[in-house]
């Protein structure tokens, strides 16, 4: 009887243990997650400015041939 009590009580604390490091692992999964989602939205934001920034670029590289077409004629 003393056996199946031991077990038992073992079997609990156990379980305490194990439902208490899955929390804190959880906790910890979830505001990495959270971190990583900023940092991909801020990426995002650089890479929608570069994108800008070239199209502006070309824009600029067209106006600066038809500029210097003109001078030519």
């Amino acid at each position: 009887m003393e056996s199946i009590l031991a077990a038992a009580i073992t079997g609990v604390l156990t379980l305490i243990g194990v439902l208490a490091s899955n929390s804190k692992s959880r906790a910890i999964t979830e505001m990495k997650i959270e971190q990583l989602s900023e940092h991909v939205q801020k990426h995002n934001q650089v890479i929608e400015r570069v994108f800008v920034l070239e199209r502006r670029a070309d824009l600029a590289e067209r106006d600066i041939e038809e500029l210097r077409r003109r001078s030519d004629d």
